[in-house]
């Protein structure tokens, strides 16, 4: 069994730049993505099989290894991907696994005595749920599913309106994202695109 620090993997698969969080659903992680596999799902019926952990840190430890589309290659590597492999077969399908990540929580801000959410970030916002099937080089991503945005370079009300509604293999954001998020991420899809 491939050993694996599952804190550690909790961090990286919630962490923007992985792109696990903006792909799959997996409720200890609090991710609802819909482009991959709902891993809640496919591991809550594996477990009940009986599958050894050691069997299911194998099986992503491969997928991570050797993806399908349209998952990238090469997110995590090394000891890495043997974290998040470790993380996901012990908290898929177990929405409460106890495993807290290594990473502390968003900053936060304090005006006047009370302490409030940092503003939204459109660059994480949008790679945390835009990375995996978008190109745009200034949020370092190369996705093919959907649009190159530096070669669309489209305008923000447009941008805002679909990650909103979604469209085609584009799910809708309109639950995961408060209106502020969305339109942080348009705001800052359309200053940079093709730049």
């Amino acid at each position: 069994m491939h050993s694996g620090d599952p804190s550690h993997g909790k961090q990286l698969f919630q962490d923007p730049k992985n792109q696990c969080s903006g792909c799959h659903t997996l409720a200890d992680a609090g991710t609802k993505g819909t482009i991959g596999p709902n891993l809640d799902d496919a591991f809550t019926s594996v477990k009940a099989q009986g599958f050894s952990l050691s069997s299911m840190v194998d099986l992503v430890r491969g997928q991570i290894a050797y993806p399908e589309p349209p998952m990238p290659a090469d997110l995590v590597t090394g000891q890495d991907a043997s974290d998040v492999a470790v993380y996901v077969a012990k908290c898929a399908g177990n929405p409460h696994c106890g495993v807290t990540p290594t990473k502390s929580a968003p900053a936060t801000t304090t005006t006047g005595g009370a302490t409030t959410a940092a503003a939204p970030d459109g660059k994480a916002l949008f790679q945390a749920n835009c990375a995996g099937c978008h190109t745009l080089k200034d949020a370092g991503t190369h996705g093919t599913v959907g649009p190159n945005l530096d070669q669309l370079k489209p305008p923000e009300s447009r941008i805002a309106l679909q990650v909103k509604n979604g469209g085609a293999v584009m799910p809708s954001f309109a639950s995961k994202l408060t209106q502020a998020q969305i339109q942080a991420i348009a705001q800052y899809v359309s200053s940079v695109a093709g730049k």
